[in-house]
């Protein structure tokens, strides 16, 4: 066994040991009334969860900051502070700056920790978090590869175990136009659902292009988005979003994916190795098929949408900012967004700590990542992959150590092109 999957084994193995004699923490730190809460990942979604949870009806304090970066961290600073005025206490002793900054954000005397790095980190500070003691809000997706995906699990057991709360950030699960089709959907409006669309499209994300004098690993961790060791590919980091929601319509996942996908126009030298588009036949228990397109390429048709197609009717779970349901013969019941589901997210959960009540999302958030590695699998190698073999996969995507002098886990040719996945060849599982 290597030396990284060694010392990830150790950690479980360590948070599992000291579950045992471990109590919860309160939810309020050294007896206050105050809930406070660390930020660890400082980028746009990590300020705007931070943001969400000062905006609750909680008496919450964000004292603490982590990220790889200073420039991002000192951004995110100034933005939340501006907005949250005083319920932002985070003096530049408890502002962490460097790969490991995470475990001094955590080891603070806080509440919460949010995290909101890059999923890649997610299974090591998620361990690190629940090792602490601390309730968790973690950014969807929650890990980039099987093995992670299993992580996830085992640390989720010990949080039971310690009575944490833990969030994941899957906010369509907390809108209402959400919630009201899905459950009539469940109820059998439409009748047996037959067939299932699913759509991520869009024209892409940012580009941070390479520094003189910049290491491989350090690049890579800036401009994390293209790496799949760091995003998971964007059908992971992006679709899950999608494929969450299909799960949760169906009560499970999958059995069973096959793909087509590659890279079109995303190919150059500042697009790492990720495909910009893939699409995955996703096969459930009971026979019931999921189409589902991902794809990054600008002046193409964009959809952010999941749609249900029963015996008796349809359904557009989500259409582009509003849910409609038709049964045949009947006129469409049609549900307008309401409170974002950002919002409501952090509202739910900071509810749940006040009452003292259970609150745990981490089982659904590591089926719907693997839902999404599923299909990526399924996508790089051209092969139909079932989810026995998905889950049980040893590929480990990260490198053997996590440091901006250490090894990257891959590397650009001669001409900087990064090389990628080859359907017909990849072995990717």
């Amino acid at each position: 066994m290597s030396e990284r999957k060694n010392r990830r084994r150790s950690a479980v193995v360590s948070i599992s040991a000291a579950a045992a004699t471990e109590t919860a923490r309160s939810v309020h730190a050294a007896g206050s009334d105050t809930i406070r809460i660390a930020l660890v990942g400082c980028g746009g979604r990590g300020a705007g969860a931070a943001v969400n949870a000062l905006s609750t009806r909680a008496n919450v304090k964000l004292v603490a900051m982590a990220d790889a970066f200073e420039e991002p961290l000192d951004r995110a600073h100034k933005a939340i502070k501006t907005q949250m005025g005083d319920r932002v206490d985070v003096p530049r002793d408890r502002r962490f700056v460097g790969l490991n900054a995470f475990r001094d954000a955590i080891d603070c005397d806080i509440d919460v920790v949010l995290l909101c790095t890059p999923p890649g980190f997610r299974p090591d500070h998620f361990e690190a978090a629940v090792a602490a003691g601390r309730h968790v809000f973690m950014e969807k997706p929650v890990a980039v590869d099987a093995p992670g995906v299993r992580r996830i699990l085992e640390t989720n057991k010990v949080a039971k175990r310690k009575g944490l709360a833990v969030a994941v950030g899957h906010h369509l699960r907390h809108e209402t136009k959400h919630r009201e089709v899905i459950q009539r959907l469940q109820d059998g409006i439409v009748g047996r659902i037959m067939f299932m669309r699913a759509y991520f499209c869009s024209g892409g994300v940012w580009v941070r292009r390479r520094t003189e004098g910049e290491s491989e690993m350090h690049y890579q961790i800036r401009n994390w988005y293209y790496f799949t060791w760091l995003s998971g590919d964007h059908i992971v980091e992006q679709h899950v979003h999608d494929l969450d929601v299909i799960n949760w319509l169906k009560n499970g996942h999958p059995v069973q994916a096959q793909a087509m996908g590659g890279r079109q126009v995303r190919i150059g030298k500042d697009y790492g190795e990720i495909f910009d588009h893939h699409s995955v036949e996703f096969t459930y228990g009971d026979g019931s098929k999921l189409m589902s397109l991902s794809r990054h390429i600008p002046n193409c048709w964009n959809s952010f949408s999941q749609h249900a197609h029963g015996t008796d009717g349809d359904a557009d779970i989500e259409g582009h900012g509003r849910s409609m349901i038709t049964v045949r013969g009947k006129a469409p019941i049609v549900w307008k967004r309401d409170r974002d589901g950002h919002q409501v997210e952090q509202d739910d959960l900071f509810a749940a700590l006040l009452a003292g009540e259970p609150y745990n999302e981490a089982d659904y958030g590591a089926t719907s990542t693997m839902t999404a590695i599923l299909g990526r699998m399924a996508s790089y190698s051209g092969k139909a992959v079932t989810w026995d073999d998905a889950i049980a996969s040893e590929l480990d995507l990260g490198p053997k150590e996590l440091a901006f002098d250490a090894e990257a886990p891959v590397y650009p040719g001669s001409d900087m092109i990064y090389p990628c996945a080859v359907p017909g060849i990849t072995r990717a599982w």
